[in-house]
């Protein structure tokens, strides 16, 4: 397969049925001014809404942001082009040429951005009050709650959407997934189309950019939890405090019901009278808590779920790691505050299955080989501890980090993965812009300041394919080969270009190798 340029996000699904908005309301329920007052505005509607100008439709609300690089007023001929029916911008916006004589009514606003979630939310029929939201933030575990939430809901019968970094699934349709949380009007938008295909319930992963943005505003969420805080996304939010102030912006009033694992910090700190407490840590005075957590032989952990009111569940998880137990524990504590009864719980629990999240790859061979996104220390630490608990062998990692993201991070995650691995393989994951030699050199000095009495050894593999099948040769019977980083990505981007590349199909393809020769 030939590579490709990273290509434009494809247009997002819209419901079949919009009721048209008179223009005079958005106007009004926004608190925004109209500086282009065609004859025609105070007959105006809009059926639909749109920051992206090859998405616009006929009849359409065109936002025209600012950005980093660019002000997205600057396309507003080519949204008008498409049939624009009015225009949202800034006064920057307002002042540009594409804009200074528009032939359409010009909705001018101080923050649209923040303004812009609402719009589309009426224009779409508000359709997350129809729904049954739940949402989770957090630094990691937010894939792997959102599925095991999923799982419990289909369990129960009912029809689900999903919203997050892996996929968008409509009623069982999978999606491309482009962000873990799509824009303003594209979420509403898909939110209006759950609701036409009959979905119920909707578990979605919230990430702090969304939260900061505003993609969010104009959703309401019959839950919204809370994982856990580390240290990741440093290149977006200046430091930890602006971090988790972003994260806590999903607890300001937008969920009805607020379910938290308050084994840190940065929960207790969300903490009301109202909130639903989640913990897995012994004694802990928390609402819904886990007992007797066992590991079993084939990668199960099987443990007693507790409730509020005395509540005691006999449950089963079929992934590894003190922090799965938890995120099972929130799934939980989200499933009964939405209504779901106990079996189907239990029953989602024990049958779940999250791409690319410490996913096992068997192909016969007399090692284990698992696939994991951990990309952050923190994710990276906890992965490797689970797995350390699996073992008597040795564990090999194979590692790298993205480029144009937090930098800080590298050597951490060098270190953290030193610390914990037999053999350290760094390697690239996506440099995007950047050289990746001048990663792995962050990665390899935090790894190399460990020193070997602390950690195990280190090399460097820039090639990630060939990393992989180096891992592989070297496992013995009885290692643990850890491809961490990438998950259930299918691309490696580099200078622009997105590669196809997929950890699991190059794990699978290393290991059949390997089997043929030793046939």
């Amino acid at each position: 397969m030939p590579d490709s340029p990273a290509k434009a996000a494809a247009a997002p699904p819209r419901p079949a049925r919009i009721d048209p908005v008179p223009l005079a309301t958005l106007l009004a329920r926004a608190g925004a001014r109209l500086i282009a007052d065609r004859p025609e505005a105070a007959d105006l509607t809009v059926t639909g809404a749109t920051l992206r100008a090859q998405h616009v439709l006929p009849g359409d609300l065109f936002a025209g942001l600012p950005g980093a690089r660019a002000h997205g007023a600057d396309f507003s001929d080519q949204a008008l082009a498409a049939g624009a029916a009015a225009v949202l911008t800034d006064p920057s916006g307002a002042d540009r040429p594409a804009l200074r004589d528009s032939p359409v009514p010009v909705l001018v606003h101080p923050d649209p951005r923040a303004a812009l979630g609402e719009i589309a939310a009426w224009i779409y029929g508000e359709p997350s009050l129809s729904l049954s939201v739940l949402g989770v933030t957090g630094t990691s575990g937010k894939t792997t709650t959102s599925y095991l939430v999923d799982a419990g809901l289909r369990a129960a019968g009912r029809t689900t959407g999903l919203i997050g970094t892996v996929e968008t699934r409509i009623a069982g349709e999978r999606l491309a997934s482009g962000f873990t949380t799509p824009e303003a009007p594209d979420l509403q938008a898909l939110l209006a189309v759950m609701l036409e295909r009959g979905v119920t319930h909707v578990p979605m992963e919230v990430s702090s950019h969304a939260l900061a943005l505003g993609r969010v505003n104009g959703t309401r969420f019959a839950v919204g939890a809370f994982t856990n805080l580390s240290q990741d996304h440093l290149d977006f939010h200046k430091d930890m405090e602006e971090y988790f102030a972003a994260k806590s912006l999903l607890f300001d009033g937008r969920s009805t019901t607020e379910v938290v694992v308050v084994d840190s910090a940065w929960g207790q700190a969300l903490l009301t009278p109202q909130t639903v407490t989640v913990s897995i840590e012994a004694g802990a005075d928390a609402l819904w808590r886990a007992a007797d957590i066992e590991a079993t032989p084939a990668g199960e952990q099987t443990f007693t779920l507790l409730g509020p009111d005395g509540r005691s569940l006999a449950a089963k998880i079929p992934l590894p790691g003190m922090f799965n137990v938890a995120n099972a524990v929130l799934a939980a504590a989200i499933l009964d505050s939405a209504g779901i009864e106990a079996d189907a719980i239990v029953a989602g629990l024990a049958s779940v299955e999250v791409p690319g999240r410490m996913e096992r790859v068997y192909l016969g061979q007399d090692f284990t080989a698992v696939v994991d996104y951990a990309h952050k220390p923190a994710a990276v630490a906890q992965g490797l501890d689970a797995l350390r608990a699996r073992t008597d062998g040795r564990i090999i990692t194979v590692l790298g980090c993205g480029g144009d993201r937090d930098t800080a991070k590298r050597p951490m995650m060098g270190e953290a993965a030193v610390r914990r691995s037999d053999l350290l393989i760094v390697t690239d994951d996506n440099p995007r812009s950047e050289d990746p030699a001048a990663i792995r050199a962050a990665m390899m000095a935090g790894a190399r300041a460990v020193g070997p009495a602390a950690g195990g050894e280190v090399v460097e593999i820039g090639d990630r394919r060939e990393a992989i099948a180096s891992a592989v040769s070297l496992a013995r019977a009885g290692d643990i080969v850890l491809i961490a980083g990438k998950g259930h990505e299918t691309g490696q981007e580099a200078q622009g270009v997105v590669h196809p590349f997929s950890d699991r199909d190059e794990l699978e393809a290393a290991i059949r190798k390997r089997l043929e020769v030793t046939a």
